[in-house]
């Protein structure tokens, strides 16, 4: 059975979905003003991980990951949202463009990174700007029920309300306001930590809407509980997210949704611990990180960083180097290698003929798996499994080639690794398709690559974005 390390409690704990056979699951996605660094991917691809072993698992998951796309302040992990400047909106100003097309283009990028790093996309990808009328419904009832408080157009949630406020980060109330006091705290406050919900905008504040307080913007924690509600219900499995999340947002989504809707709002909180590039944590907002594309840059492809990602526990802090990244690359090469091989490796049908007990590997890949997600230990499992293999298939001794293989191959897929060999027979029309497509990738023209990328699965292919260009293969 698997089990997941709960941020909520502290502890591993057996993983029960609410129905059976069914997982529920919602993952922080991107505030789209920026690129997408390593550090963010080493989040959704934790989140990607869990999703693919439930599904190997035989699980039906249905994941659903936000846009944010307003109401993202650049205080917001200090002064509990309301104070600072939109980022979207510091973000269009500084490339002289509309909100709206920074975050198309964004969002656009931060899907096509994602499609090049195969992470599974998920079912929904809300967006913030789309829900607002779902949000004001929310804080309406919260006011109602007196968790909440309205002053001069702004909204705030009254944490002294909350009894339970700071079960997730251990930031309750008494521990707060036994520490370092906020910044500038917000002068319609009733008490420096409640956070914002709704906040009037100023007259020359570009992204606002109607309420029923005044003309203005969300709050970015209710976005999450808002979007979350629509899709997956008011309790839900699994909420994944990095750890920078835990307090403020994902402290204030637990408190607002619990006071809403009188039940509990998930059960298992799954973070993934930073990741350092030279020993410092990367930031957007500071401009200290790395994308996808200083990988490429360097002659490492998207399943050389993937293994990276492998390579060390979710919960783990991570320290990412270029000699890290070297390793997973080697590790790679051993595995397209011993692919290549297997694929061409004739069983041996004669008395002489060997079997490898499979059986004992899949219970190793299954037992690390199952506790936590033990990336380091199911993939040095395959590694190990690949060099009994290859003592086997050089002693010319090998026989049950096809039950390695299909083993070999699911649990790959699991862990996100490609188990493609190579292009065959690819009709020239999908080549074209696909090399327009590169085009508009280089030319950032995301619109016209998610088309084509469309287009060419339409016509049942899978294309796979690499250091050197681009792999096609049959769905």
């Amino acid at each position: 059975m698997l089990k997941l390390y709960n941020t909520l409690t502290n502890q591993k704990e057996d993983f029960i979905p609410i129905d059976t056979g069914k997982v529920s699951m919602y993952s922080c996605g991107p505030t789209v003003y920026s690129h997408i660094h390593i550090g963010n991917l080493r989040a959704y691809l934790t989140a990607d991980i869990l999703r693919r072993y439930l599904e190997y698992s035989g699980f039906e998951v249905r994941q659903i990951k936000n846009i944010t796309d307003v109401g993202h302040l650049t205080d917001d992990d200090i002064d509990q949202g309301d104070s600072g400047e939109d980022k979207m909106e510091k973000a269009a100003k500084k490339a002289k463009k509309t909100p709206q097309e920074i975050a198309r283009f964004y969002e656009n990028y931060a899907k096509e990174t994602e499609n090049s790093m195969n992470i599974l996309p998920a079912q929904f990808f809300p967006r913030a700007t789309e829900h607002i009328p779902h949000m004001i419904a929310i804080i309406e009832t919260l006011i109602k029920k007196g968790y909440a408080y309205e002053s001069n157009g702004n909204v705030f949630f009254d944490i002294e309300k909350f009894k339970d406020y700071g079960k997730l980060s251990g930031n309750t109330l008494e521990a707060l306001n036994t520490g370092a006091r906020l910044s500038e705290p917000h002068p319609d406050k009733k008490n420096q930590w409640d956070f914002a919900l709704w906040l009037k905008a100023p007259d020359n504040h570009i992204m606002k809407w109607e309420s029923p307080w005044s003309v203005g913007y969300p709050g970015w924690h209710i976005e999450c509980s808002a979007m979350s509600m629509e899709y997956l219900g008011e309790t839900f499995d699994i909420h994944t997210g990095g750890e920078d999340n835990i307090f403020p947002h994902h402290e204030a989504e637990i408190a607002q949704s619990e006071c809403a809707n009188g039940v509990k709002f998930v059960n298992y909180w799954v973070h993934c611990r930073h990741l350092l590039f030279d020993g410092t944590k990367m930031s957007k907002s500071k401009g200290t990180f790395l994308t996808l594309e200083d990988i490429k840059e360097k002659g490492f492809s998207t399943e050389d960083l993937r293994i990276t990602y492998l390579l060390s526990h979710y919960r783990s802090q991570m320290n990412f180097t270029w000699k890290s990244l070297e390793q997973a690359q080697k590790n790679r090469q051993t595995i397209e290698t011993f692919l290549q091989r297997l694929n061409s490796f004739e069983s041996i049908n004669t008395p002489e003929g060997k079997n490898i007990d499979v059986n004992i590997f899949r219970q190793q890949f299954e037992d690390a798996m199952d506790d936590d997600m033990n990336t380091p230990l199911a993939l040095s499992t395959l590694l190990a499994l690949v060099t009994q293999t290859n003592t086997f298939m050089d002693d010319e001794t090998l026989h049950n080639t096809s039950e390695i293989n299909a083993f070999f191959t699911k649990a790959c897929n699991a862990l996100g690794i490609t188990t493609k060999i190579t292009q065959q027979n690819i009709p020239q029309e999908i080549t074209t398709l696909a090399q327009k497509r590169e085009e508009a990738r280089t030319n950032k023209d995301y619109a016209l690559s998610d088309e084509l990328r469309d287009k060419i699965m339409q016509n049942g292919y899978e294309i796979k974005d690499v250091s050197d260009g681009f792999e096609l293969k049959r769905l």
